[in-house]
């Protein structure tokens, strides 16, 4: 910067004169009181500089740590990124629906036969006038035959139900079952719950699509000489690659039945209800809060901030030069003068 300042002083004498000039001009304008000619005014001249300098690098220092703190950010902002891509966060929406998709619930009753099953709503279920009879069938039901998923060696039969579907009406589903033996201590009935029945209804392979559901979803169980009350919620799971698998979460509350029959036998009598928790279906996916739009516009500004800092320092050290300067001019005019 020094040799640059040379280069135009001497490429333009003749402002540096005029400059002199001036300088001089200035500093015989100036009266001071007889006695503190010579010795008040380059004092305070001195003083004033010496202020301005040290200012000047206060101010330098400041902005120096500034653009340090911008550096800084600007690493702190990329490793924040960074990590926010590495661990997406989990995201859970609740979406309210008047009706659902009928879901199937397939049953493995083995020995066990359906006496009943009947679509009630309100959650009104009237007392049964013959427990333990063959009573109406009303829900839409189909049996299936299927090789095990797991062993591909035994066949599996099941009894496939529609479940219920309107929520504002608090529809429910209500069938018994009846046992007339087992060689069993516990008796109980498997069954699981699959999206939509419509699905199972229009697919082409029942088979295949049983064998599905059954390596998809998890099976559960009500016992006999209860009636087990099934409350469903639906959620919806979606992955990476953009697919949605659905599962289903259960509340289930078991109340004791009381057999009141005339004659009652060594048979068993399950009882068993499916109704909808709530009509709020909960999807969950993952979401990256990383906005890469958000961290390039705060990186602007940082780089802004750091060339703001970095001119803002480039005039600061041309400012101190050119009063280094001056001082030095006005030192060596007036040894000039008093030689």
């Amino acid at each position: 910067q020094l040799s640059e300042d040379v280069e135009r002083v001497s490429e333009n004498p003749t402002e540096e004169r005029e400059e002199d000039m001036e300088v001089h001009e200035d500093s015989s304008s100036v009266i001071l009181p007889d006695g503190e000619l010579g010795t008040t005014t380059p004092s305070l001249r001195f003083s004033k500089t010496c202020l301005k300098n040290v200012f000047s690098v206060i101010l330098l220092f400041i902005y120096l740590l500034l653009m340090a703190v911008a550096v800084f950010l600007v690493y702190q902002t990329i490793s924040d990124f960074r990590e926010k891509l590495k661990h997406p966060v989990m995201s859970v929406t609740y979406k309210e629906v008047s009706l659902y998709d009928a879901p199937g619930i397939a049953f493995y009753p083995g020995k066990a036969q359906l006496l009943s099953c009947k679509h009630h709503y309100y959650d009104h279920i009237p007392p049964l006038v013959n427990p333990g009879q063959p009573g109406d069938i009303e829900c839409t039901t189909q049996r299936i035959n299927y090789t095990d998923p797991f062993t591909n060696q035994t066949m599996k039969y099941a009894l496939v139900v529609q479940g219920p579907r309107d929520v504002k009406k608090r529809e429910l589903v209500f069938l018994q079952f009846h046992l007339n033996e087992t060689d069993q201590d516990f008796s109980a009935i498997d069954y699981l719950l699959f999206s939509s029945f419509q699905e199972f209804v229009s697919s082409p392979e029942k088979a295949k699509f049983m064998k599905d559901c059954e390596s998809s979803y998890s099976s559960w169980k009500f016992s006999g000489g209860f009636r087990t009350w099934v409350k469903m919620s639906l959620v919806k799971t979606k992955e990476e690659d953009g697919s949605e698998t659905v599962e289903f979460k259960q509340e289930t509350s078991v109340v004791n039945y009381i057999d009141q029959r005339t004659k009652p036998g060594s048979d068993q009598l399950f009882f068993v209800v499916f109704e909808w928790k709530d009509p709020f279906i909960q999807t969950v996916q993952d979401i990256i809060t990383a906005n890469p739009w958000n961290m390039i516009a705060l990186l602007c500004g940082i780089f802004l901030a750091l060339f703001k800092a970095a001119d803002f320092a480039k005039l600061s050290v041309k400012w101190m030069i050119k009063i280094r300067r001056r001082h030095l001019k006005r030192a060596r005019q007036v040894t000039n003068h008093i030689s």
